[in-house]
C-alpha cells in the first residue's frame, strides 16, 4: 500500500466516525469526496456503499389538494412539500406549483436527486441547499392530468443514493446486459446478493450425453441466462418473482415418436417472439449455439401423471397456439397480485406503476402490447390485483407467457383434473410451476445419464 493510502484510508474511516457520532453536521461525509480521492481509493469504498439496486427511486409522497407531504431524504433530513394549484397564466385549466422544502442537511456537500410523475408527464430535478424550491408546471396537459393530480396528488421519488449513487448503480447494472464474461459475472453476483442464490463451478468439458429415450410428452425444460440482453432481463425477472429459472419449453413426442420442443417466446425469422412447436434437435443446436449460455434443466413428470397425460388433446392446444404471439399482454399479472405484497425491497406499488407511466410515455407502442389491454380489462378495479383469466382474448388472441402456454397444455392434457376449471394458468410465474407435486424428485427415477459423471455436464454451474 502506498504511503497516500496509508493516510487517506484512516483518516476516511476517523471522518465517517465524527459524521455518526450524534447527528453532528460536518463540512463534509466521506462517501460525497470520495469520487475527489484516487481511484484505487475510490472504487473499492464506492462499491460497498452502493449497489445496482440504488438505481430503484423511492417513494415519499404525493401531494395534492388536500394533501401535503414530508420525509427524510438521503442528503436533507427534513423535507416538507405540498401543492399549489394557479390560474394566473391565462390558461383555461391552470398551472401548479410543486413547493419542496428542504432543511437539515447531514453535510455541506451533499445533495438529494428526485423524479416527479404523474400519468401524464415525467420530470426531475435535484438540491443542495437549504431552502424553500418550487416545480413549475405551466400548464396541465389536460382536464384528465388535472382531475389526476387534485384526487391523488403528484407521485415524488428520491434517488436514495443520490446523483453519484445513482451513476454508480447504473455502473453495477450495465453489466448485468453485457454478453461478456464480465457480464455473467455481474450477473452471478447479483442473485447471489439479492436472491442468495448458490452457483457451484463445474470443471470442464461441460457435456450431457442426453439420451432422447428417456424423454417424454410433457416433460418440463426450464432455462436460464445469465448473460447478455436476456441474461439481464432474466436475473430482474428472477429477484422480482423469486424464481430461480428465466424462461420455460416443454417437451412433446408425436405419433411416430419423434421428439419435439414448444415454446412461448422462440424468435421467428423476422425477430418475433411468437410460440412455435420444433424438432427436439434444431431447438437443443439452438441452445448450445446461443452466445448468452443458457443453462438447461430437464424436469421429468411424474410418472403417475405421465400415464394421465393426454397428448392427443396436448398435440391439439399446441398446434393450435402454433404461430401466435407470445403473451406480452399478462406477462406482469401472473408476477402481481396483491396490493404490496408481491414487490422485493426497495419495489413497490408506487414505483411500478409509475415505470409504467414512464414507460407510456418512451414507449407507447410496447406498453400497449405489456399493459394496456389488460388494465383495460380490469377498469373500475384495483387494476393489477385482479387475476388473470385463462379465456380473455387481446386483439392478437390467447395471450400466454412461456409457462402460461405450457400450464394451459398440461390443463388441455387432464393434468389439473378434477380442479381444472378452477385453476387460472395465466397467474402463475415459472416459480410456481416448477414448485408444483407434478415432476419427479426421486433421483433413483432420474435418467441414468443424469446421475453418472456428475462432472460433466452441458452447463458450467
Amino acid at each position: 500500500m502506498s504511503h497516500a493510502l496509508r493516510i487517506t484510508v484512516p483518516l476516511l474511516l476517523i471522518l465517517y466516525g465524527i459524521a455518526s457520532v450524534g447527528g453532528l453536521k460536518v463540512p463534509f461525509r466521506p462517501k460525497d469526496i470520495l469520487p475527489a480521492l484516487p481511484r484505487q481509493v475510490a472504487w473499492p469504498l464506492l462499491n460497498s456503499f452502493h449497489n445496482a439496486v440504488d438505481l430503484l427511486p423511492l417513494f415519499v409522497g404525493a401531494p395534492g389538494v388536500n394533501n401535503s407531504a414530508d420525509w427524510k431524504g438521503a442528503c436533507f433530513y427534513k423535507n416538507d412539500a405540498w401543492m399549489e394549484f394557479t390560474t394566473s397564466n391565462g390558461s383555461e385549466l391552470g398551472g401548479g406549483v410543486l413547493h419542496i422544502k428542504t432543511s437539515k442537511a447531514h453535510s455541506w456537500t451533499c445533495m438529494d436527486l428526485y423524479v416527479f410523475v404523474t400519468p401524464y408527464r415525467v420530470t426531475w430535478d435535484y438540491y443542495f441547499i437549504s431552502r424553500d424550491h418550487t416545480l413549475k408546471i405551466e400548464e396541465w396537459e389536460g382536464a384528465e392530468e388535472l382531475e389526476y393530480v387534485k384526487k391523488n396528488g403528484m407521485s415524488i421519488f428520491l434517488m436514495p443514493s443520490g446523483m453519484l449513487g445513482t451513476l454508480l448503480a447504473l455502473w453495477d447494472i450495465l453489466p448485468l446486459f453485457s454478453n461478456t464474461g464480465w457480464g455473467q459475472s455481474a450477473n452471478i453476483a447479483f442473485l447471489k446478493k439479492h436472491m442468495q442464490a448458490s452457483f457451484e463451478h463445474r470443471p470442464k468439458p461441460w457435456v450431457s450425453n442426453i439420451n432422447q429415450s428417456d424423454i417424454h410428452s410433457g416433460d418440463f425444460l426450464a432455462i436460464s441466462k445469465i448473460r447478455g440482453r436476456w441474461g439481464g432481463f432474466e436475473t430482474l425477472e428472477k429477484w422480482v418473482t423469486g424464481a430461480y429459472a428465466g424462461h420455460t419449453a416443454v417437451c412433446l413426442r408425436d405419433a411416430e415418436g419423434k421428439l419435439w420442443v414448444g415454446e412461448s417466446g422462440h424468435e421467428n425469422e423476422k425477430g418475433e417472439d411468437v410460440i412455435a412447436v420444433i424438432p427436439w434437435e434444431e431447438w437443443l443446436d439452438e441452445q448450445q449455439k446461443d452466445v448468452s449460455n443458457p443453462h438447461v434443466a430437464l424436469l421429468p413428470l411424474h410418472s403417475d401423471l405421465r400415464a394421465k397425460f393426454n397428448a392427443t388433446a396436448a398435440w391439439a392446444y399446441v398446434l393450435d397456439m402454433s404461430g401466435k404471439p407470445y403473451g406480452y399482454h399478462n406477462m406482469i399479472f401472473s408476477w402481481i397480485d396483491t396490493l404490496t405484497d408481491n414487490y422485493p425491497p426497495p419495489l413497490d406499488s408506487h414505483l411500478v406503476v409509475s415505470v409504467m407511466t414512464i414507460w407510456n410515455r418512451m414507449q407507447p407502442d410496447y406498453a400497449a402490447n405489456m399493459w394496456n389491454e389488460a388494465l383495460n380489462k380490469r377498469l373500475g378495479t384495483n387494476l393489477l390485483t385482479i387475476p388473470e383469466k385463462d379465456d380473455w382474448f387481446y386483439s392478437d388472441g390467447k395471450s400466454t407467457t412461456c409457462i402460461a402456454f405450457i400450464l394451459e397444455m398440461y390443463k388441455e392434457a387432464g393434468l389439473f383434473d378434477p380442479i381444472s376449471s378452477s385453476i387460472q394458468v395465466t397467474e402463475f410465474t415459472i416459480r410456481d410451476a416448477y414448485m408444483l407435486r407434478f415432476f419427479d424428485d426421486n433421483i433413483t427415477n432420474l435418467p441414468s445419464w443424469c446421475n453418472e459423471n456428475d462432472e460433466e455436464t452441458s452447463d458450467q454451474f
